[in-house]
């Protein structure tokens, strides 16, 4: 589907064009393309009508590119990254940028693009008109969408207090590589984004940039500061490991003290039954009344004796 609107030069909305139409009038100074879902045919378009670069519209058709801009003459091609429902996975969104017109393909349904429409002809701000403010919006709404992301692993990690015992149960650490893991695919889409959005704002090419500058620099503001929280969260990750790691190892170390502690007690007791049980004829303790009663006894001394002295150490605290 291809969805085109124009804004003529008397400031006025024009939807539900045609590519006739729009290369035809005098009348408007600028419009806007949207390639949604396209088909086959009209993705033809963009090398038939358009006329743009091979090599952009070759990575249009190769998902997933590296955010990233290429300038190809008056043509400046930019490629996006947006949210789909799930937060973590990523649909791309290609912009080509015009002398007066903004073109966006996209494979997959963007909600951020339609909102972004409807934001820029029913609401908009003084001066924000123009194929330029119309990138912006685009640009905008698809960072929004990043931060819900990015503060739901937070949230997440927040939960994971080690007081609450939940960094100590069994699958906590099962949940700490998921949540990074997730961090990870957040990351290799916000960094190049950030990038990006940084050559944007000390780019010199781009024609009538300048009077939008301080919005795009707004984005970049977003971005750095998704940056800031992605790290932060990746060193809770980190600091959520090293403690379940420590804790368990402390454990263990509870576990190993008190199996050495039954093991060194049970050593002298096993030794005497070891030696009455060889079974020898000439034993004279063999031979006594009170020998078992006595020997039983004498093992449950040294027991206790032993047990009395570990506890004195403070093996057991």
């Amino acid at each position: 589907m291809i969805r085109i609107v124009g804004f003529s030069k008397d400031k006025k909305w024009c939807t539900d064009l045609t590519l006739e139409e729009v290369s035809e009038s005098t009348e408007l100074a600028w419009y806007w393309v949207d390639f949604d879902q396209p088909s086959e045919e009209e993705s033809k378009l963009l090398s038939t009508h358009f006329k743009f670069h091979p090599l952009a519209i070759e990575d249009c058709y190769h998902l997933l590119q590296r955010p990233k801009m290429d300038h190809f003459d008056d043509i400046h091609f930019l490629i996006l990254h947006a949210f789909n429902g799930s937060k973590t996975m990523v649909d791309e969104v290609n912009m080509f940028i015009g002398p007066r017109f903004l073109v966006t393909y996209h494979q997959g349904q963007s909600q951020e693009i339609e909102s972004a429409r409807l934001k820029l002809m029913h609401n908009p701000k003084p001066g924000q008109y123009g194929h330029i403010c119309a990138a912006y919006h685009v640009i905008d709404k698809l960072v929004d969408e990043y931060f819900p992301a990015v503060q739901e692993l937070e949230e997440l990690l927040i939960d994971m207090d080690l007081s609450s015992g939940t960094v100590a149960g069994d699958g906590a650490i099962a949940d700490i590589f998921s949540i990074r893991s997730r961090l990870l695919r957040l990351r290799k889409t916000i960094i190049p984004m950030r990038d990006l959005l940084y050559r944007l704002v000390n780019s010199d090419r781009i024609e009538g940039l300048n009077h939008h500058l301080a919005f795009y620099r707004d984005i970049y503001d977003h971005l750095l500061k998704l940056s800031e929280m992605l790290d932060n969260c990746r060193e809770m990750t980190a600091d959520l490991r090293d403690s379940y790691i420590s804790y368990n190892s402390n454990r263990m170390n509870s576990i190993m003290k008190t199996l050495t502690v039954i093991t060194t007690i049970f050593m002298p007791l096993t030794f005497l039954a070891g030696i009455y049980g060889m079974n020898f004829n000439r034993m004279p303790e063999l031979d006594w009344r009170w020998g078992y009663f006595g020997l039983l006894g004498f093992m449950l001394l040294i027991a206790l004796s032993m047990f009395a002295w570990f506890n004195k150490k403070g093996w057991f605290k």
